[in-house]
């Protein structure tokens, strides 16, 4: 493990003060100092408040920012979004572009020399099975008004909206098996982080070839024979369950568990800048430079190591003692002071900014929350501002609580919004106004958070106190970093406490969270007229437009008594002075976004 120099040298300097009067670093040491230049290869230690479970993160239940950040160092596509919320194109991966506006259609192709880690070509083999599982293109589950499945099947589990998808056909395949072209039967304003990007969850995540085998078809080319010769799914007249189909589904959602390395170095492989080489399960995972990697820009450093530490004090430490190099704690009062006396020290760059995420308070609606009564007297004791001046107000003083389900406080359309929504509604605690839409009844709540995470914590807390004040009973189910995710959308809670964080381009989170039956509408909530609105969101090119639907979508959403949110996060993060490279992005990809460019000064 590379230690700080600096680090140790001010300790070595505070030690010595009283009797030397000043330190000075040797000539060994100014090779070292700020101002040097940048050297190829070395070893990094970041620090991570998650902890990588899965390898795919386009599937449901591996649809966490760590388990993202992990796959987008680990893969490459057709582009990616840069700090300044603009998309990069990756012509090195390969090109995509628009052939037709009318109908719109899009052409991507893979450059020849692509390659998995295994030495397998990327090609439209691939290409055709992330279209697959994030088209929704063989589903024919027909879901009840309130989201219930009625009949038919849902195949893959995909964490993203199928929205923009759906609205393409089946693709054509050309130019030797490396490029596919989709035709969209409406216009799609953003057709360009539609499908592959490497930002969000709509890339390459999991190798054909391997996805194949592991449902028992002979290759990638029976994969894709497959889904070329099986009919699109029709929720009005259900197919019997297609068992090949299945199986690769199966496969797909399940197969790439990433809590302790895989015997078989299949299900890791990579077509990115690094790739995998060992897991400390729930302590660490390494990632090394993909040697083959040869379309993109090739990464400076050798070695990545991603320590799992959930607590700040100790990501602030292990910055401080020189044992990581980056770090994104949770920022709090407390965080903060640490890395500012380091950044005095001149040990550390401090990254700030406000972040593309909120954590907000989720009601399922079925169980006890079935009813919209109790829903709307378990908000009303909601103790938003409190939540706020306990967590984030100590890094952004005069924060309020977040007043919107579809923007941020920081967007264009948020205020205009949150004065029509309906969320003043819930401005205030109102006990005695719980107590009498409950009428005596004392429901149980078990509530779902990550209770390694210091701010979900206390907002727990301080919820069960108010809420037991109207006569709630609220049970603790937070469970520890690793666990928590996997929870979601089980059925085990009726409240959960988590974030959603947005790549900053695009509409396409609005349907994927809120839409009647979408793999990440975990509570159940549906209304038909948000449907519509959505649908046609997702197709609306009209800026002003968008911000009207968006924000009828979100009154509707309130008026649902769905939930709560809470408050928007302030990202703060941390770099070594040692490094070179490292800069601020607002959106989930966090600092990652540009790890290739990492670079230890010597």
């Amino acid at each position: 493990m590379r230690l700080n120099r600096l680090t140790k040298l001010a300790a070595a300097c505070a030690a010595a003060a009283l009797a030397l009067g000043a330190c000075t670093a040797d000539e060994g040491d100014a090779e070292e100092l700020p101002g040097a230049l940048p050297t190829p290869g070395g070893e990094i230690s970041v620090a991570e408040a998650g902890v990588v479970d899965s390898f795919n993160p386009q599937s449901a239940a591996g649809n966490t920012d760590i388990n993202r950040k992990l796959a987008y160092a680990t893969h490459s596509g057709f582009n990616y979004v840069d700090n300044n919320l603009e998309i990069i194109p990756l012509e090195q991966f390969g090109t995509y572009e628009q052939v037709s506006e009318d109908p719109l259609t899009v052409k991507y192709t893979v450059n020849e020399g692509v390659a998995w880690s295994d030495g397998a070509p990327v090609g439209a083999d691939d290409l055709m099975l992330a279209w697959a599982a994030a088209s929704g293109w063989f589903d024919d589950e027909l879901l009840s008004a309130d989201g219930t499945p009625l009949s038919g099947t849902r195949y893959f589990d995909y964490a993203g909206s199928t929205q923009a998808l759906a609205l393409t056909g089946l693709p054509e395949i050309g130019d030797d098996n490396r490029s596919i072209t989709l035709t969209y039967s409406r216009p799609y304003a953003d057709w360009e982080t539609a499908f592959g990007s490497l930002s969000d969850s709509s890339g390459i995540s999991v190798p054909a070839h391997i996805v194949a085998q592991g449902a028992g078809l002979a290759d990638e080319k029976a994969l894709t024979e497959l889904i070329r010769d099986t009919p699109g799914g029709d929720p009005l007249n259900p197919a019997p369950v297609n068992p090949e189909l299945r199986a690769v589904a199966e496969y797909w959602n399940t197969a790439f568990d990433a809590r302790t390395l895989p015997e078989d170095p299949a299900l890791y492989l990579s077509n990115g800048p690094f790739i995998v080489s060992d897991i400390n399960p729930g302590v660490s995972l390494t990632l090394v430079r993909n040697e083959d990697y040869a379309w993109g820009t090739g990464p400076d450093l050798d070695e990545i190591t991603i320590r799992f530490l959930p607590d700040p004090a100790a990501q602030t430490a292990a910055l401080k003692d020189g044992t990581v190099d980056i770090v994104s704690p949770q920022p709090d009062g407390s965080t903060l002071p640490d890395l500012e006396e380091l950044e005095a020290l001149g040990n550390v760059h401090l990254h700030r900014g406000n972040q593309l995420a909120y954590d907000h308070l989720d009601l399922t609606f079925d169980g006890v929350f079935a009813s919209a009564g109790v829903r709307e007297a378990f908000l009303k004791t909601v103790p938003r501002q409190a939540i706020v001046d306990a967590t984030v107000q100590g890094l952004q003083p005069g924060e309020e609580p977040l007043d919107s389900q579809v923007f941020l406080i920081d967007q264009a359309g948020y205020g205009e919004s949150a004065a029509g929504n309906g969320s003043s509604e819930f401005a205030e605690v109102d006990v005695a106004g719980a107590r009498e839409l409950l009428d005596g009844e004392t429901p149980v709540i078990r509530v779902l958070y990550d209770r390694d995470n210091a701010y979900r914590a206390e907002a727990f807390r301080l919820i069960r106190e108010s809420a037991a004040e109207a006569g709630f009973d609220v049970v603790d189910g937070g469970l520890p970093a690793g666990e928590w995710a996997a929870g979601l959308g089980s059925g085990s809670y009726d409240a959960a406490i988590f974030g959603w964080t947005a790549s900053g381009v695009g509409v396409a989170g609005v349907p994927q969270i809120f839409a009647t039956g979408a793999a990440s509408n975990y509570n159940g909530f549906s209304s038909p007229e948000a449907d519509e609105l959505m649908a046609r969101l997702v197709v609306e090119t009209d800026t002003g437009r968008r911000e009207e639907l968006s924000a009828e979508i979100d009154r509707l959403i309130w008026e649902a008594n769905y939930g709560l949110p809470l408050y928007q996060l302030p990202g703060l993060h941390a770099s070594a002075d040692t490094l070179e490279g490292v800069e601020y992005m607002p959106n989930s990809t966090g600092l990652w976004w540009n790890a290739w460019e990492w670079k230890i000064l010597r």
